[in-house]
């Protein structure tokens, strides 16, 4: 029996699952909570007390080596904070570090099972323990880990080391890019703690576990578990392999099971199927209701090893006339990308930050989030997940190739650890293969494309293949992915203001059969820079971004893509200002400006709150300028975004009138007086009254002629 049973119902129960066992089928459970049994598994925060030196140093792995005038970090960590968001005066370090560490396993561990998983460094990464090579990782954005039981003195002091570096590598992306490329171990490393019979971390640093669902509907779904299971014992093991799925209220809804002998010494996969009767399907911002799956490997009687991992079961399609459908029902795919990147953290981001990125996501009312340029933090998903927000997850193959083979290799490399890592997300919706690619002449992209989608194609059948391109809407080089998006910057990089339009419904009607979406759009804003009459501006490079502009590039970009339905997605670029050492424009070095908020999260520029009229149901209402406090003139437009049936204006407690708007914009001619002014705004929806405030200082009136 797998486990003492203490009463009827865990009796009949244990009868089933023997029966279960034996003839390998799908047991509906008797609805009673799950609770994880332990295991031998244990997860290791390794993040505290590192030594780095931002050098090369012969011999750095050695066990003896003196490491004392180093300096002292804790991890996640990234070198290049002082030199990466300053701008171009002074190239940021692009070459080798050195970090080392010191870490005693416990006595409690004697017999099991290690490895050494990092979840992120950027990006060519050369690891030892001990003093004896594990292993290269090449690549910034995935998860890697190294098996390290044989190196490894249990109850006693251990050396990690590991030389990174982030200097430019022809066979290596991304090779260029318009975002600081940061060094270092930015995201969390691990010991993981195993038995010798486990679910197998090593493939591609993915969990080990992949949940497949097909044949969604609200009636039915099947759902496949597979479990990559090693046995690295020297004999074979009979185990019971047990996926055990729970609602969201931790009770069960049913358990797979399977009993397999694993050979010695080795890897194999363990597959169950089960039809899930009426899911609770996750069902985007107003339902992104999430399962979970635990799988659990019996061995001799005990759980030795034990994985969850989310599930959600949804269903959606993209149509080339009308856009994106999930569950059966339009859904308009609308919002950001987002980097991971944070003033003066760079890339070394907590989780405690990236909650305040989603607070963001969840305020503007953003249905859809490219994850730019990379793979992003496990936790990155995994809020997603809980948000309700789906995902566009990206390889960063960007700009510019090597048509090398060890470049192709890796770029697989990079694509597969993506897809293996993130798979189990219901968020994902899609995988992106590129961006901008075709950013100028050079190598031919198309058999690279090629070979990254049937890559996609055969690790995951369920989600569609995707692109960002900014070429000529007949590249060769878009025909490839099953969707494909567009970067187009109309009244920023390009003209006219109004080009989307035109733009979108050519490409539509020339292509009427493919699915077409915006991946990129926007223009820089300062907060600190305005304007009351802004103009396309003749230089995007200069000095001079004023918030102005930025607004009415959105305002009339959104409103020309929200009229048409066959744009699949519609996504801003940025949702947060960026570090891009080599750029100077604007009011920052070494920042691109285009977010709807500021790099350091304090301040929501005023499109942000066009978005969140346009995007939100809950009634608000927000006066442009707060950040435009001495007005350059008397007579000024006020504008106020809302997403009320009316909104009233009152100057220094004068009314201005109350108005109505088609599009969410609420203008009024006013005169200020000179000096401080209240401005008040009042939006009605539904009998709920909003309002917001601000105060406005103006020249000082011209005195009065006396006649």
């Amino acid at each position: 029996m797998l486990s003492p049973p203490n009463s009827f119902s865990q009796k009949v129960r244990g009868v089933l699952l023997v029966l279960s066992t034996i003839f390998g089928l799908a047991m509906v459970s008797l609805a009673q909570p799950y609770v994880p049994p332990a295991s031998h598994r244990a997860d290791v925060n390794l993040d505290s007390s590192w030594r780095f030196i931002q050098q090369n140093v012969t011999n750095g792995q050695a066990i003896g080596l003196d490491d004392s005038s180093w300096s002292s970090v804790n991890l996640p960590h990234t070198w290049d904070i002082s030199d990466g968001q300053d701008g171009p005066g002074t190239a940021y370090y692009r070459g080798i570090g050195w970090y080392r560490t010191h870490y005693t396993v416990d006595n409690n561990y004697a017999g099991l099972h290690f490895f050494l998983k990092f979840d992120g460094a950027f990006s060519d990464a050369s690891v030892w323990i001990n003093g004896s090579y594990l292993g290269e990782h090449q690549g910034g954005f995935a998860a890697f880990v190294f098996d390290v039981t044989p190196y490894v003195n249990v109850g006693a002091d251990n050396v990690i080391a590991v030389q990174l570096n982030n200097s430019f590598n022809p066979n290596l992306p991304p090779l260029n890019a318009d975002f600081t490329m940061w060094g270092g171990i930015y995201r969390d490393v691990h010991l993981l703690v195993t038995d010798p019979v486990q679910i197998s971390p090593l493939d591609y640093g993915s969990p080990g576990v992949y949940l497949t669902t097909t044949g969604v509907s609200s009636n039915s779904a099947n759902l496949q578990v597979t479990a990559v299971v090693s046995n690295s014992t020297p004999l074979p093991q009979t185990v019971t392999v047990r996926a055990v799925v729970t609602d969201a209220a931790t009770t069960i809804v049913t358990t797979l099971t399977n009993v397999v002998t694993l050979p010695a010494s080795s890897v194999s996969n363990v597959v169950a199927s089960a039809i899930i009767a009426n899911p609770h399907l996750w069902n985007g911002l107003s339902d992104p209701y999430l399962y979970q799956t635990y799988v659990e490997v019996w061995n001799a009687g005990n759980v030795v090893d034990l994985v969850a991992q989310p599930l959600g079961f949804r269903y959606f399609n993209v149509d080339p006339t009308n856009g994106f459908f999930l569950n059966g029902r339009h859904y308009d795919l609308h919002g950001v990308n987002m980097h991971q990147d944070w003033l003066n953290s760079g890339w070394a981001l907590s989780n405690a930050q990236r909650d305040t990125n989603f607070l963001f996501l969840k305020d503007i009312g953003a249905t859809f989030l490219r994850l730019s340029h990379y793979e992003h933090n496990d936790y990155t998903y995994s809020l997603a997940d809980q948000s309700g927000i789906c995902v566009w997850s990206e390889v960063p193959i960007i700009d510019y190739i090597t048509e090398s083979p060890a470049f192709y290799t890796n770029s697989l490399q990079q694509l597969r650890e993506m897809i293996r890592q993130r798979y189990n997300h219901p968020s994902v919706i899609c995988w992106s293969v590129y961006n901008e690619i075709t950013l100028e002449a050079g190598p031919v992209t198309t058999n690279l494309i090629n070979q990254e989608v049937q890559l996609v194609s055969h690790e995951d059948q369920t989600r569609p293949s995707t692109a960002a391109a900014n070429t000529s809407d007949n590249d060769p080089s878009t025909f490839y992915t099953q969707l494909i998006a567009f970067n187009k910057y109309y009244g920023w990089y390009s003209s006219p203001l109004a080009g989307i339009g035109p733009w979108a419904d050519n490409i539509h009607a020339t292509y009427p059969n493919r699915c077409i979406g915006v991946s990129e759009y926007g223009a820089g804003a300062s907060i600190y820079q305005h304007s009351e009459n802004p103009t396309f501006p003749a230089n995007t490079a200069s000095n001079f971004h004023p918030e102005e502009w930025q607004n009415i590039v959105h305002e009339t970009n959104w409103q020309l893509m929200a009229a048409r339905p066959f744009l699949w997605c519609k996504l801003v670029w940025n949702e947060f200002d960026f570090a891009s050492d080599g750029r100077n424009e604007g009011d920052t070095p070494g920042r691109n400006d285009k977010g709807l908020a500021t790099y350091d999260r304090l301040v929501r520029k005023d499109a942000f709150y066009y978005y969140k009229a346009n995007w939100t149901t809950n009634p608000m209402v927000y006066i442009t300028g707060h950040t435009f406090t001495n007005r350059l003139t008397n007579a000024i437009t006020a504008k106020v975004y809302a997403n009320c049936d009316s909104v009233g204006l009152f100057v220094n407690g004068m009314s201005q009138g109350s108005v109505t708007s088609s599009n969410c914009i609420f203008t009024w001619p006013v005169v200020l007086a000179g000096g401080s002014n209240f401005v008040q705004a009042v939006g009605v929806k539904g009998g709920i009254l909003v309002t917001d405030s601000l105060a406005w200082i103006a020249p000082a009136s011209p005195p009065a002629v006396t006649l």
